[in-house]
């Protein structure tokens, strides 16, 4: 199945490089020289990436395909996705995010939801789980809160920390403010 990558951002420099916004865990194995991804949203239908380097805590990609900044603005927004089944992280605890979608988020055995998506954040990726009341519950997808992962047995265990469930959802003190404004606020105006 394919992944998406990453999706390339605004040109840097005159030589053709791009910036590119990470959708994955391991970018350094992922923009080795001579890597080549699936391109969408893009003349172009496949790139080679030809260098890479961090400029502070920005990635830096030029491709063999694109020789100066002209080209390079043409790819901006482009996606870059990979064959998942083809390869090997050699990580038993990665996972992606269609290997996670649909799984059965349990507590203590018993189910509270289903896992609709996972999003990579900089500092730690969320688990989205639809919870049986029809509300949605990023889970923090740590070792301590996501303990297990089996996909062939259709689960995902959760230890939830106190009110974690019970962020973002109406009437805790963590709900958005969705612009009603309560009687007694409406009683103070008149």
């Amino acid at each position: 199945m394919e992944v998406l990558v990453a999706r390339i951002g605004k040109p840097h420099g005159i030589r053709g490089e791009v910036t590119v916004q990470l959708f994955t865990d391991a970018p350094e194995d992922r923009f080795e020289p001579g890597e080549t991804f699936r391109v969408e949203d893009a003349a172009v239908s496949e790139l080679t990436v030809a260098k890479a380097r961090w400029n502070k805590d920005i990635l830096i990609v030029g491709f063999e395909q694109v020789a100066d900044r002209n080209q390079a603005e043409t790819l901006r927004g482009a996606r870059l996705f990979i064959d998942s089944d083809g390869t090997d992280d050699g990580d038993d605890d990665s996972w992606y995010e269609h290997e996670l979608v649909g799984l059965d988020a349990r507590v203590e055995g018993a189910s509270v939801g289903k896992v609709t998506g996972l999003r990579t954040m900089a500092v730690q990726d969320l688990l989205v789980v639809e919870l049986a009341d029809g509300h949605e519950a990023l889970v923090p997808f740590v070792g301590e809160i996501v303990p297990e992962v089996d996909p062939e047995g259709g689960f995902v265990t959760i230890v939830p920390p106190a009110g974690l469930f019970d962020l973002n959802t109406p009437g805790s003190n963590q709900a958005p403010d969705d612009g009603d404004d309560d009687g007694a606020s409406e009683e103070a105006r008149d």
